[in-house]
């Protein structure tokens, strides 16, 4: 195989929709939101091009994250992904780190220049005032947290149960809406929080799902997984109320008063549809439940468990079905 696909194995581009999709979704909600700076409400020039921008950038974390995992999971590998490029020796260590760093560069650098209105021009959006540059920050954060959840150095939550859990959902479900939120407007609002929240509690369940199919890989290298820690049937128990109770906040957050400001809810997008949208998604959610729990056995002694298929449509649903509610 060529060197380019050789390096795109490494990136895994197939994982890159979901937090594209997030990221898109946080900036049309913060746009079609009550907190938009802009008073005209204009899809400018300006706002493609920033949320262009921030989306290219996630998706080069997403590649830098998936690279590093490789490296740290090696041995891993070597049992549960026999065919990946560093384990068959096509890439050496040595590439897959050149690879990594340049990504983390290109996915952290130009977020510098991700300012919402109203700094318009390149120049305004260079020099404006350190806490304008929110997305930055965020994205550094998202960084460290890759950092924290692969490396041995910095804890490699990977292994600890729950811990790895909550290390994803962290960065991949409430940051990652909060940070497409701020390409377009600030994020001291309740608002983005209470919808990375919801995100981010479904993320600690909907993570594990990757992990039965691992146990034997994980177990071999030290992780303590939550199918490895509880057993199979208990872990599917553990997970299973993650699937379901975030979506009813979405209704909640549709009628619940801001604390910030009692005038109008938390959610400002049409409470209609977020409405529908969180009975459609609860009840979505009850059936992977269901699939989960007819047969936890079968988690284990499938790559690709028809539950996983659902876990990854309500997540990218729940993406579109947030924006959509915002601009109609």
């Amino acid at each position: 195989m060529s060197k380019l696909a050789l390096y795109n194995q490494l990136a895994r581009p197939f994982t890159l929709l979901p937090p594209l999709l997030g990221i898109v979704s946080g900036s049309i909600c913060a746009f079609g939101s009550i907190h938009n700076p802009d008073p005209a409400r204009q899809v400018t020039l300006a706002v493609i091009l920033t949320v262009v921008l921030g989306s290219l950038c996630a998706s080069f974390m997403n590649a830098a994250s998936n690279a590093i995992n490789q490296i740290y999971d090696l041995e891993i590998d070597r049992i549960n992904k026999p065919g990946r490029p560093l384990v068959t020796g096509a890439l050496s260590l040595r590439e897959a780190w050149g690879f990594t760093w340049i990504f983390y560069v290109l996915a952290l650098i130009p977020t510098w220049l991700v300012v919402p209105y109203p700094y318009v021009t390149l120049e305004q959006k260079l020099y404006a005032p350190l806490a304008h540059h929110q997305t930055f920050f965020i994205y550094l954060a998202g960084l460290l947290a890759t950092f924290i959840y692969s490396a041995p150095q910095l804890g490699r939550t990977k292994v600890r149960g729950m811990a790895a859990n909550l290390t994803i959902a962290i960065p991949r479900g409430i940051l990652l809406k909060v940070a497409g939120w701020a390409m377009v407007a600030g994020i001291w609002y309740a608002e983005p929080w209470y919808i990375g929240t919801i995100f981010g509690l479904y993320l600690i369940g909907a993570a594990s799902t990757k992990d039965f199919a691992d146990i034997k890989g994980d177990a071999a290298g030290g992780c303590r997984t939550l199918p490895i820690i509880y057993g199979v049937r208990k872990a599917a128990w553990i997970i299973s109320p993650f699937f379901i109770f975030p979506w009813l906040l979405v209704p909640l957050g549709a009628f619940l008063p801001d604390p910030q400001n009692p005038e109008h809810a938390i959610l400002t997008g049409n409470p209609w549809l977020l409405t529908g949208l969180g009975i459609l998604l609860t009840l979505w959610g009850c059936y992977t439940v269901y699939l989960l729990l007819r047969d936890p056995d079968s988690l284990a002694e499938t790559e690709n468990h028809p539950s996983w298929k659902h876990m990854y449509l309500i997540l990218m649903a729940g993406q579109i079905g947030f924006a959509l509610a915002y601009i109609l």
